[in-house]
């Protein structure tokens, strides 16, 4: 029997008893199931959900099914997430480059930034800046951050549509606004995972052949044109894997945003699993949901490279 051949019957052995021990599974979990009259199935996705959500994207109100609700809190998911994405990267490459500058100051406060934000609990950083969002003056006060761009406690007014955001007398009317929660998660987000991918930058550069860089400081390059002419370039494929896990990261990370309020795939599969009382297909739908962005978003990124190279 050749090896190959042997490993295969041994994954057809350990493929077939894996699969044996879910099926067993199933049977208990449905027979256990049925003896306390539990519901099963999916049926309950065309059910009204019978609970609000926050407005958002996805129109939504209580008549709507849960599987709407579901989507409502995957958008609400993806909305966060990516942008998150999109900001860390920023940041992370600033702050990579920081740690590489040759200003001493600038290098160890970007270092000093790095450690205590990868060094203390996401959940406890949302925490923080959530403290701090409402530290923030009423709607009566805001803070003009721009002309039409106003901050209170109660979110951030922008202008939009229809029209810029005034002040009233209960409150702020018009232009669009957004949540404090969201507005919270999407800073906790960026902040902590650019921590990260500004390592993953730093070690990206350091990891090119030091050559390179002296041969760009022999043909007159400056030290910033040689970052980001030659180094950035050649240190971008080994980027590219943990950036991919880093950014998969946030989108799992985004689920912390139940504890703050925010309507996200985890908190409104929550509300659904203790209404419907079917822990388990509520469960596997949020599983499939987030297994589903997870692997698109490593087959796009994937993509992207192939198209660069």
């Amino acid at each position: 029997m050749s090896p190959r051949f042997r490993g295969l019957v041994w994954q057809a052995a350990v493929l077939t008893v894996v699969c044996a021990a879910a099926l067993l599974a199933a049977r208990q979990a449905r027979i256990n199931l049925e003896a306390r009259g539990i519901a099963q199935g999916f049926a309950y996705l065309a059910r009204p959900a019978g609970f609000e959500i926050a407005p958002g994207v996805l129109a939504y109100t209580s008549r709507d099914t849960y599987a709407r609700a579901l989507a409502v809190g995957v958008v609400n998911t993806l909305r966060v997430s990516l942008l998150a994405m999109a900001l860390a990267t920023v940041l992370g490459l600033g702050v990579g480059l920081a740690r590489l500058s040759r200003h001493r100051t600038l290098a160890t406060a970007a270092g000093a930034a790095v450690e205590a934000l990868r060094n203390t609990p996401l959940l406890l950083q949302l925490f923080c800046w959530h403290a701090l969002w409402w530290l923030l003056p009423g709607p009566l006060d805001p803070i003009r951050v721009w002309p039409g761009l106003l901050l209170c406690n109660r979110g951030l007014y922008l202008p939009g549509p229809w029209g810029s955001p005034e002040i009233s007398r209960f409150g702020i009317d018009g232009g669009l606004w957004i949540s404090p929660e969201f507005t919270t998660l999407l800073i906790g987000l960026s902040v902590a995972a650019a921590a990260f991918i500004g390592e993953i930058v730093r070690g990206g550069v350091l990891a090119v052949d030091r050559g390179q860089g002296e041969a760009a400081a022999a043909l007159g390059l400056s030290h910033g044109q040689t970052l980001r002419r030659v180094l950035l370039p050649q240190a971008m494929p080994m980027m590219v894997p943990p950036l991919t896990s880093q950014f998969v990261n946030v989108v799992k990370n985004s689920s912390l945003g139940v504890a703050i309020g925010y309507p996200d795939l985890i908190s409104l599969t929550s509300t659904t699993l203790n209404q419907t009382g079917q822990a388990i297909e509520a469960i596997a739908v949020a599983m499939a949901c987030y297994v589903g962005i997870g692997v698109v978003l490593s087959m796009g990124v994937q993509a992207w490279e192939r198209r660069r190279r």
